[in-house]
């Protein structure tokens, strides 16, 4: 699902989009979001059944999937590469961004994802880790215009945060999230005001 593209571009910049803890959003309806995927077992056999799960809550868009290193590797102790790959969602329906973080644990676990085994291991299996970077939220203001013929008027606009506890993004995070920015996968969705007569 493609919406109209914003005309002016060049403002969008993550470093000066607004940084908060997910703890303080908890109850925020999430609208879009930008996910990192990461997996450093069977990779090839769980993205595209994450990536199926995750079509199925609205439109997605994609980054090139990254292999990357394990940055806890050592020579003395090496660990399996990452597969990582950025994803855009648009939700199908809104969502707080707890109801969101439920459903990206459910999903890593449909992926077999063992947390306390991990824990316990100095080399882990990851199947699944889904993190989330950026959540986008609407703020709708009504406003009362005494000369217009309709009275009240909604005035609803796209507002991009990026987790605070992911920033800054990891260089395979940036990476992915240029990409689709550079897609124009997310520039038309930046701050784009959109106005509703009631």
């Amino acid at each position: 699902m493609m919406h109209n593209m914003h005309k002016n571009l060049a403002d969008l910049s993550l470093e000066t989009l607004k940084k908060q803890t997910p703890e303080l959003l908890q109850t925020q309806s999430v609208t879009a979001v930008l996910l990192a995927l990461g997996s450093n077992y069977q990779a090839e056999h769980y993205l595209p059944l994450v990536r199926k799960d995750l079509a199925a809550l609205g439109g997605i868009q994609l980054s090139t999937a990254f292999e990357n290193p394990d940055f806890t590797s050592t020579e003395a102790q090496p660990k399996p590469d990452y597969t990582n790959q950025c994803v855009y969602l648009r939700l199908g329906e809104p969502m707080t961004l707890q109801q969101l973080q439920q459903v990206f644990k459910d999903l890593e676990g449909d992926c077999h994802r063992q947390r306390l085994t991990e824990a316990q291991t100095p080399i882990k299996k990851v199947t699944m880790d889904i993190d989330i970077l950026l959540i986008e939220t609407l703020l709708i203001e009504v406003v009362s215009d005494e000369n217009s013929l309709s009275k009240n008027k909604d005035f609803e606009e796209s507002n991009w945060i990026v987790m605070a506890d992911r920033y800054p993004f990891k260089a395979h995070e940036r990476a992915g999230i240029e990409e689709l920015i550079k897609g124009h996968f997310l520039k038309g969705h930046m701050k784009q005001p959109r106005c509703y007569s009631k």
